[in-house]
Order: C-alpha cells, then sequence, then structure tokens
C-alpha cells in the first residue's frame, strides 16, 4: 500500500471533470480536504461507504485508508495540509488549538459538515480558494492561508459536535485521545470495557471512569452507547446495509439484541426507524 507524503506545509489540487477515479484505495500522511466541485459516487474510507453528491466536504486524516467510486462524472478539489502548516511558528495560536481536534476527528465517511448553515458558507470559500489559486495575484499565498485557515475553524467546529457538549479545544488533551480510542474501537466490545482502556492509559478503571464523566458530563458507557447508535442511525439512513448486517458490524452476535438496544433509546427497532425516513423499500434484514 502506497502511502503519500506531502513535502510542502500545504497543497491545493483542482481536478479536472472526470468519468472514473484515478486512483483505488490508498492512504497518506497528512491530512486532507477534498470537496466535490460536482458529480455523485460513493465514499469508502476505513470499509465503510456512503453516497457523496456536489458540495459535500470530506476530511481525510493520516492513515485512512480511503477511495472515491463515481456513479457521474465528478470534479474534486483537494486542500493538502501536514502538521508543518497547523503547528508551524508562523499560523495562528488557533490552528495550534484545533491541531488535536483534527487528529481525534472519527474516521467515518460522509460529508465533515453537520449544519446546512456551514455549507453554504463553505461553498463560496472553496470558490474564493479556487479563484486565488488560479490567479495567482498579489499576496496571494496569504489570502489562501487566510481562506483555508477559516475553513478550518468550520471543519474544527462541525468535529466538535460529534464530541459531548462538554469538550472543546481547551479541554484535556488525555479526554481526546480516550475518546478518539473509544472512536476508532466502536466496532470491537472487548477494546471498550473500562478494565482494558484503563489499562491502555495506565490509569485505574475506577479513575477512568471519575476522570471520564468530570470532562464529559456523562458515563463511558453512555457516551459509548450515544456513539454508537450515530454510526448505526447513519448506516440506517445512508448505506443498503442490512440490518443483521449493521448488527454484525458493531458486534452483536443477537439480532433481537441489536433491535431491542436501538429501541430502547430511540423508541422504534432499527427496520421502524428506516421505514420512517424512507417508506417500506427494499431494504434487506
Amino acid at each position: 500500500m502506497v502511502n503519500d507524503v506531502l513535502y510542502e506545509p500545504f497543497e491545493l489540487v483542482l481536478k479536472e471533470l472526470m468519468e472514473e477515479c484515478p486512483r483505488g484505495e490508498h492512504m497518506h500522511s497528512f491530512f486532507e480536504l477534498v470537496y466535490i466541485v460536482q458529480g455523485s459516487g460513493t465514499q469508502r474510507i476505513n470499509s465503510n461507504t456512503v453516497p457523496y453528491k456536489a458540495g459535500h466536504l470530506f476530511l481525510i486524516t493520516p492513515e485512512d485508508l480511503h477511495s472515491l467510486d463515481f456513479e457521474e462524472p465528478t470534479q474534486l478539489f483537494f486542500i493538502r495540509f501536514n502538521n508543518i502548516y497547523v503547528t508551524g511558528a508562523y499560523q495562528q495560536e488557533l490552528l495550534q488549538q484545533i491541531e488535536i481536534i483534527l487528529k481525534n476527528a472519527s474516521h467515518e465517511p460522509g460529508c465533515i459538515l453537520k449544519e446546512d448553515d456551514d455549507k453554504i458558507i463553505v461553498h463560496p470559500i472553496i470558490e474564493a480558494i479556487i479563484r486565488e489559486h488560479n490567479k495567482k495575484g498579489l499576496y496571494h499565498k496569504e489570502l489562501l492561508s487566510q481562506y483555508i485557515n477559516t475553513l478550518l475553524v468550520i471543519v474544527a467546529r462541525n468535529i466538535m459536535m460529534a464530541l459531548p457538549e462538554k469538550i472543546n479545544n481547551q479541554s484535556d488533551p488525555k479526554i481526546l485521545r480516550i475518546l478518539q480510542y473509544v472512536q476508532a474501537n466502536i466496532y470491537n466490545p472487548e477494546k471498550l470495557k473500562g478494565g482494558h482502556i484503563s489499562a491502555k492509559f495506565g490509569i485505574s478503571e475506577t479513575y477512568l471512569a471519575r476522570f471520564f464523566r468530570k470532562h464529559t458530563n456523562e458515563t463511558l458507557q453512555e457516551y459509548q452507547t450515544n456513539y454508537k447508535l450515530k454510526l448505526i442511525e447513519n448506516r440506517l439512513l445512508n448505506t443498503n446495509m442490512r440490518i443483521n448486517e449493521i448488527a454484525a458490524e458493531f458486534g452483536f452476535t443477537d439480532k433481537s439484541h441489536f433491535n431491542n438496544m436501538f429501541k430502547k433509546h430511540r423508541g422504534v427497532n432499527p427496520t421502524e426507524f428506516r421505514k420512517m425516513f424512507f417508506g417500506f423499500g427494499n431494504f434487506g434484514y
């Protein structure tokens, strides 16, 4: 597997409209924002797949295995940046503060923008970056940095929406690492046990429980359940996966246990939840 390297602090690449993606699954050592200028298809990150369309913005973090499959001719705009960009002395303090947020982003597929208002804001910013990149006018590097910085702040804000309400860019780095660990292992129930996590981070299980609740206002189990439910909802609404496939992905050996867990927290079982949004359709079990 080729691992791409970025030698400059940041790089901008605008691709022409393409009939098919020129690359298969790959990974790289830098951050990458991928904006869909035009087209539709599916995006895959770490074996998870969701549809994409024009206006979607993806965040690819270092070591993510990812690819795009075009259904319609697609034009892509890439903003690539590395640790030098977000930690360099010449960068604003704000970027240094959001670095850990970017590094602890959930490695899930789909548009990073969760708010419609942010999608509206991002579109003209991307257009301005593309124009300035092509024009290369006076102070174009300085302007590009300002535009990219603004975009990163918006991205960081949307990442924070997936974290407990109390978490922000001033939070203890250890709690962010614990949250990232939970997210990365959400499909492996054994690694989510309190004893396993406490051993991983070199703290007692009792202290872990107190520390987690203090910094998130919820228990470790509550966070795991809520995060898992959000991912399950994403599968139900954005994929054609069967219910038993989703249950198996999240470590449920018994589909009835999976259905009961979901109904307990959402009031309906997964099949009913999917039908609420799409009708009866062709989704399987």
